[in-house]
């Protein structure tokens, strides 16, 4: 069994049909037909069912499926820190991230590294913490740039400073000289939240003595601003969120409580391989 075969049979499991999985190749079917049987051979073993329509893994075969990713993805972990060793600072850095922090956290710092060290170039992905939290897990991405909280004991971290969160509203619900609001300013107002943020922002109006007016829940701070643009209600997002949709009617204040603070977090998988540009970015978050 060597890695060729190995891909040859992910292929097979994915495309679910030798046909698909020797144009995925770029391979002859007959070849491809012939390897897989080997490999069974090889192990003594039946991977596949042969007595439906469409290629179904056996039992071992799942297991087989499973291994040969992680044998896969240690390989190319393996040839991607020889390189780092070899080359030094070159390749692609991938980063996740919630768009609230990510417009204010990344722009500056990718431009002050990409100039001390022009052979990394970036892949950003934009996403809520879930997405970004999964991107992480499945290896996509190396760094994620989140809203807390966050798994601890699956990830190690850098917390930057807490932010208070705002309001945001196209009706001129407050003066303009108004600096901030306090919690209560928010009773009976229909209200656009991140549904991340629902159980804080529910916990601390009841602490006030009201329960608050909920008209949309969203996941995106994008779209949240843009609803609240329309009239719809008042949007409650972090700090940094402000400015995300330019040319809007929206207002911001700030909310004057501790207790519906936020806070971003770098995070990265504890125990595994970060490469050399990886390492070398996290020290720019470093106070």
């Amino acid at each position: 069994m060597d890695i060729r075969q190995l891909r040859y049979f992910l292929a097979i499991a994915e495309e679910e049909n030798i046909t698909r999985a020797a144009e995925k190749l770029h391979i002859a079917q007959p070849p491809l037909s012939h390897q897989l049987k080997l490999l069974e051979e090889e192990l003594g073993v039946k991977l596949i069912d042969r007595n439906t329509r469409k290629i179904q893994l056996t039992d071992i075969g799942e297991k087989l499926r499973y291994r040969a990713e992680q044998m896969l993805k240690l390989m190319e972990t393996t040839v991607k820190e020889l390189k780092d060793i070899n080359e030094g600072l070159q390749g692609t850095l991938l980063i996740g991230t919630v768009p609230s922090s990510g417009a204010t956290l990344l722009p500056e710092r990718i431009h002050s590294f990409h100039e001390k060290y022009p052979g990394i170039d970036f892949q950003i992905w934009d996403g809520d913490t879930y997405r970004i939290i999964e991107l992480l897990n499945s290896g996509i991405i190396e760094i994620g740039i989140i809203r807390t909280p966050f798994n601890s004991e699956i990830f190690e971290s850098i917390c930057l400073p807490k932010e208070p969160m705002v309001v945001a509203s196209s009706n001129l619900y407050w003066s303009e000289e108004q600096g901030y609001i306090e919690i209560t300013e928010l009773i009976d107002k229909p209200l656009v939240i991140d549904r991340r943020f629902e159980s804080v922002i529910v916990k601390a109006c009841q602490q006030e003595g009201f329960e608050p007016k909920i008209v949309c829940r969203g996941d995106d701070v994008r779209s949240i601003l843009l609803w609240a643009s329309t009239g719809i209600g008042v949007a409650i997002v972090p700090k940094p969120s402000i400015g995300l949709i330019p040319n809007s009617s929206l207002k911001y204040k700030e909310i004057n409580l501790a207790s519906v603070e936020t806070q971003t977090a770098v995070i990265w998988m504890k125990n595994q391989y970060l490469s050399s540009a990886a390492r070398h970015f996290l020290k720019t978050f470093e106070v």
